[in-house]
């Protein structure tokens, strides 16, 4: 039996194409600001969604980490499986859910590297144990027990103490380079606006309204 189906009042405002800014990262940012100031609960948090060795798809949570006209980006452990993944097949997927605001974003496109500078001052700017932790967990890959994790990070602490932490040199930022960028926002009746941004060959961008 399936389960109970809720059913949301999506009786916010809509999205229009008067009210839509012609730039889509405009637009992303004025969403972004608004879940921002409604404290919503991880307002950075997106689902990357990117293609396993075994050509089957593999999607997890990453935040937000910076986002301008190159692209989208975020910053984890290069030889995680999400890494390697990217490595392999660098083109991914981007889903922002803000449920409070009613609003989704969906991006697609090409994956890059940031370069070392920006990996580098991101890495800077992270919490002390955050800068430890990149060094102590070998992401992604079987360990025996927690214990073995607290060990290693214990032994970090003490071989780091009174010094700045590197960043390793298999941590570093992704940048997804959007060929296209949907937004979603609840309306009642399932009558849903969806307006999507295509990137077009002269790097203009191409905005239709999609059926909900």
């Amino acid at each position: 039996m399936p389960p109970a189906e809720p059913r949301p009042d999506y009786s916010l405002e809509g999205l229009t194409e008067g009210a839509a800014l012609a730039n889509p990262f405009e637009q992303f940012r004025i969403w972004l600001d608004q879940a921002i100031d409604a404290q919503l609960y991880e307002p950075l948090a997106m689902t990357l969604a990117t293609t396993a060795l075994d050509s089957h798809p593999a999607a997890r949570l990453v935040l937000l980490r910076g986002f301008d006209e190159r692209g989208f980006a975020f910053y984890s452990n290069r030889a995680s499986r999400k890494g390697r993944e990217m490595n392999a097949q660098p083109y991914a997927a981007l889903v922002c859910y803000w449920a409070e605001l009613h609003r989704q974003v969906r991006i697609e496109g090409k994956v890059e590297w940031t370069t070392d500078a920006e990996s580098d001052a991101y890495f800077q700017s992270r919490p002390r144990g955050h800068q430890l932790a990149a060094w102590a967990s070998s992401q992604s890959e079987v360990i025996s027990d927690r214990e073995a994790l607290e060990r290693e990070m214990a032994a970090l602490t003490a071989r780091y103490e009174g010094k700045e932490v590197p960043r390793p040199p298999h941590w570093g930022g992704y940048r997804v380079v959007p060929e296209v960028i949907e937004f979603w926002q609840g309306r009642p009746n399932r009558l849903h606006d969806r307006l999507v941004y295509v990137r077009q060959p002269d790097g203009n961008w191409r905005r239709d309204r999609l059926a909900p």
